[in-house]
C-alpha cells in the first residue's frame, strides 16, 4: 500500500490512515493513495474507518499545486471532489475518524462519511474558501446541506465559520467526540458494530437518501468542470 495512506483489516474492518507526515495536504499522490485504498476495502467487501495522522485529519487541497492555476490544478481539484462523491456513494458504510483540523476538503471528506468521531482537542472544522476568495461549488453545498444544521449552514459555507470538536457535534460536522487516545478504537469498535447490517439493504437506502447529492456531483462533472478553472480565487 502507497506509504501516504496505511492499510489494515481485521474482523471485516478496513483501517485506512492517512500521513503525508505533514498536514494531509490532498496532493494528486494523496488523492491517488486514498482511491487506491478505497478500491482495496471495496474488494475486501470492508467496512471502512477513514483516519488521520495526529493533530489533523485533512487540512484540504495541496495548496502549491493549486496555486499554479493550470490544468493540473483544475486535476486535482475535480479529482478530489470526485473522491468525496465517491465516499457518499461509497457501498459499505465508512467510518471517520477525525484526529484534528479537517479544513475545506478535509471538512468534506468528513462530512461524506456515513459516521463521524472526532477528538477531543484544540483543533478547528471549517470551510475557509470564501475567505480566500474562492466560491464554492454546488455540489459541495448540496452535501454540506445534507450534513449541518439548517441554523449553521449559512455560516459554515457564506461567513467561513470556524467549529472547535465540542461545536461541531452540534453543528452537525461530528456525531461524536471521544478522548484522542481512544479515537480509533472507538472508530474500529463502532465500525465492527456496522458489520450486521444487511449490505445490500444499505447500498439501496443509502442510494435513495443521497442520490440528489450524487447527481449535483455528476452533473458537475459532466459539465466539463476541468476547464473552468473551479477554485480559482475571485478579487475583490
Amino acid at each position: 500500500m502507497d506509504p501516504l495512506v496505511s492499510y489494515d483489516l481485521a474482523d471485516g474492518v478496513a483501517t485506512l490512515t492517512m500521513d503525508d507526515g505533514k498536514v494531509n495536504a490532498m496532493s494528486p499522490a494523496m488523492v491517488a493513495a486514498v482511491n487506491a485504498a478505497l478500491d482495496r476495502a471495496e474488494a475486501d467487501g470492508a467496512i471502512v474507518v477513514l483516519a488521520g495522522r495526529p493533530g489533523v485529519f485533512c487540512a484540504g487541497f495541496d495548496l502549491k499545486t493549486l496555486a499554479a492555476q493550470d490544468d493540473a490544478a483544475d486535476r486535482l481539484a475535480l479529482d478530489g471532489f470526485a473522491l468525496v462523491s465517491r465516499l457518499v456513494a461509497f457501498p459499505t458504510p465508512v467510518v471517520a475518524a477525525c484526529s484534528g483540523h479537517a479544513i475545506a476538503l478535509g471538512a468534506l471528506l468528513l462530512a461524506a462519511c456515513d459516521y463521524r468521531l472526532g477528538a477531543v482537542g484544540d483543533y478547528k472544522l471549517a470551510m475557509n474558501e470564501t475567505a480566500i476568495g474562492i466560491p464554492l461549488p454546488v455540489p459541495a453545498i448540496e452535501l454540506l446541506r445534507q450534513r449541518l444544521h439548517p441554523s449553521v449552514l449559512h455560516r459554515a459555507v457564506n461567513l467561513a465559520e470556524t467549529f472547535s470538536p465540542a461545536d461541531a457535534v452540534a453543528a452537525g460536522w461530528l456525531d461524536r467526540v471521544v478522548d484522542a487516545d481512544d479515537l480509533l478504537t472507538a472508530a474500529r469498535e463502532h465500525a465492527r458494530g456496522l458489520t450486521s447490517l444487511n449490505l445490500a439493504a444499505y447500498r439501496l437506502t443509502k442510494q435513495r437518501a443521497w442520490q440528489s447529492t450524487v447527481d449535483s456531483f455528476d452533473k458537475y462533472f459532466a459539465q466539463g468542470a476541468r476547464t473552468r478553472g473551479i477554485l480559482r480565487p475571485l478579487s475583490g
